[in-house]
């Protein structure tokens, strides 16, 4: 092949609004950092999936910084770019067009303000009619994406959550804490309990609500393949919105996040149990508590842009079978 140094491959691809399909090849080191280099758009219209970040650490209980999290992810991106993606063996942006749109906004100064902020903004990407990938932000970013996407689809969602907590903590009207996110979005009938899985928690709290709790140590013995069968036949056709929490993840897989636990998944389990769910009805996907203060060499945000990826990979390996991956 010859060179011509007049020539060069193209970059910055994600200011190329006719960049839709298609992996960039743009070098690791350089280019505008959109998440897997997708082109940013601030109108979802027309894509099949949106990439949202939500920078917001407000509602942390021990260390911050998570609301630098989507930025390390996107930037984390950049080296699973260029390849057909593993396990998939296939190009994910081949038939599925995907964009980054940017992050949210909500002003520091009034946090009271953010929820509805944050589900306003969720709700204008889904009015699009994309599927949405959120990056956090805390786990509290959660609670109001699923009052948007509820609306959207006209009922709840089975919620598969990987967390080393149950998030299940008593709240008060009008608090803003991601330990309890899940306790106010079981009482405003946004998920349904009997449908919904816990795996990887190493923490005790005061209530379940009903939902299935798989503990490190039952995620451990069942190994991922029997986990995801289990997350499988647990919440069979309903449909499904999976968060991750990376404290999930064993901190010598993710140091960097603001309640580690020790006891946790590894980076290969979790990405194996993931690769195993792709016949969910699958409605949307967030991974939060990445906090890069406290990382070392980038390996938190890489496992969790990883895990981004494996869930797009389901959601392409779906869109090539034929199923509807909008919601």
């Amino acid at each position: 092949m010859s060179h011509d140094p007049l020539s060069p491959r193209p970059t910055d691809r994600a200011l190329d609004p006719s960049f839709r399909h298609g992996q960039s090849t743009e070098p690791n080191y350089s280019g505008v950092v959109s998440f897997l280099r997708r082109t940013y758009a601030r109108d979802a219209t027309g894509f099949d999936v949106a990439i949202w970040g939500v920078p917001f650490d407000t509602s942390v209980s021990n260390r911050p910084g998570a609301r630098f999290g989507a930025r390390a992810l996107r930037e984390a991106s950049t080296i699973l770019d260029g390849d057909p993606v593993y396990p998939f063996g296939l190009d994910i942006f081949e038939k599925m067009s995907v964009c980054d749109t940017g992050d949210a906004v909500a002003d520091y100064g009034y946090p009271q303000e953010a929820p509805a902020a944050i589900e306003a903004q969720a709700a204008a990407r889904y009015a699009t009619g994309a599927h949405l990938v959120s990056l956090g932000g805390d786990h509290f970013i959660t609670l109001p994406i699923l009052r948007a996407l509820t609306k959207k689809i006209g009922g709840p969602v089975a919620l598969i959550q990987f967390d080393a907590h149950q998030d299940t903590w008593d709240d008060e009207d009008g608090r803003i804490d991601h330990g309890t996110f899940v306790t106010t979005a079981v009482k405003e009938g946004l998920i349904l309990p009997e449908k919904s899985i816990q795996v990887g928690v190493r923490t005790h709290a005061p209530k379940d609500y009903g939902i299935t709790v798989l503990n490190g140590f039952e995620t451990a013995k069942l190994g991922p393949e029997a986990v995801a069968a289990r997350i499988l036949s647990h919440v069979g056709t309903v449909p499904a919105y999976i968060t991750f929490d990376i404290d999930a993840l064993d901190p010598a897989f993710a140091p960097g996040t603001g309640t580690p636990v020790s006891g946790g998944l590894s980076s290969r389990e979790a990405l194996s149990v993931l690769r195993g769910l792709e016949s969910l009805n699958l409605k949307g996907f967030d991974v939060v508590e990445v906090s890069p203060p406290y990382d070392h060499a980038g390996i938190t945000a890489l496992a969790g842009a990883t895990l981004a990826q494996y869930y797009l990979g389901l959601l392409a390996a779906r869109k090539n079978a034929g199923a509807v991956i909008r919601p």
